[in-house]
């Protein structure tokens, strides 16, 4: 007996010198311990507060926090990035309750980002809604919504992608093909864009780690402030409209 708790004395201590190094390991695999060292303290507690939310209402909190590095290491004024990964969690919520609703079943992260980033485009809770009915039951809609958004990056009205996502999919088209669907729009829809259309791939590797965030405070980081979102204080240029743009212009973005 006196053996056994000695031996049990032993494992103990070991688990707790153990754990220092453990508890040391978490936060360097977490997106959101970075916050703190890129933003001002109030805004990255502004931000942890977001993401702890979001995590608590099952939505893709790590994609907030990549989100948020992504827009520090492009040099986005501080509180532009915590009201964009408020408004983007309050997308998320309506996104994965649109999908739930259509499907019954729960979303991934994926298609919860994606949706999100669809709505801040433009698309509608109730557009999601229609897409999740109008897909072959099981299919994934990340790729397709990251593509819808991507159509209206080149120009198209977000009904009009949305429309055509949807009719790509009711034929079946494999995801490799609805990729290719925005280099298929003629070029004059996007000349005279002042930034280059998403990459549907890029979009969904950045749910998954913060881009160039690993550089997150470093200068002269390529590309420019992310899409919406104003630089340096919030100044931002006039954007220019595209003679000849398909149908109606779509709602304006959203950071």
């Amino acid at each position: 007996m006196r053996h056994h708790n000695r031996l049990m004395t032993l494992v103990a201590a070991a688990l707790l010198c153990g754990a220092p190094a453990l508890m040391a390991q978490t936060p360097a695999n977490d997106p959101s311990a970075r916050l703190t060292q890129v933003l001002p303290v109030g805004v990255a507690n502004q931000v942890l507060v977001v993401i702890a939310r979001a995590r608590s209402h099952d939505l893709p909190a790590q994609a907030l926090a990549n989100r948020a590095l992504k827009f520090a290491a492009k040099g986005v004024d501080p509180s532009a990035i915590a009201k964009a990964v408020s408004e983007q969690e309050s997308r998320m919520e309506l996104a994965h309750s649109a999908l739930q609703t259509a499907r019954g079943t729960k979303p991934s992260d994926d298609e919860v980002d994606a949706g999100a980033e669809a709505m801040r485009k433009g698309v509608t809770g109730a557009d999601v809604s229609a897409l999740a009915k109008a897909a072959p039951s099981g299919r994934s809609l990340a790729v397709p919504l990251y593509v819808i958004g991507s159509l209206i990056d080149r120009g198209l009205a977000s009904g009009t992608a949305l429309q055509r996502v949807e009719d790509r999919l009711t034929a079946h088209a494999s995801d490799g093909d609805l990729q290719q669907m925005p280099s298929q729009i003629p070029a004059q829809a996007i000349a005279g864009r002042d930034h280059q259309p998403t990459d549907v791939g890029r979009d969904l590797a950045q749910t998954k780690r913060p881009g160039s965030a690993a550089g997150a405070g470093q200068s002269g980081a390529a590309g420019g402030p992310p899409s919406g979102v104003p630089a340096n204080g919030g100044a931002s240029a006039k954007p220019t409209t595209p003679p000849g743009l398909i149908n109606k212009p779509s709602t304006p973005k959203k950071p």
